[in-house]
């Protein structure tokens, strides 16, 4: 079992996964987010290739409309 940090908790996986498909077990995928992995951004267009590590450290912001 791998154990990363997400949005400063702890977060347990049962196998390595890609960000995209963190995203969708959060219920994030497709929708508008900033991602920091280890404290560096990720483009959208590389969270399908990007692999998330046991460790790794992972910031995800929502983007919200309004004012």
């Amino acid at each position: 079992m791998m154990k990363i940090h997400l949005n400063g908790s702890p977060h347990p996986l049962d196998s390595e996964l890609s960000l995209a498909e963190l995203l969708d077990r959060i219920g994030l995928g497709g929708k508008p987010v900033i991602v920091e992995l280890d404290e560096l951004a990720v483009f959208p267009r590389d969270y399908a290739q990007v692999r998330i590590q046991d460790g790794a450290k992972i910031e995800v912001v929502t983007l919200a409309a309004g004012g």
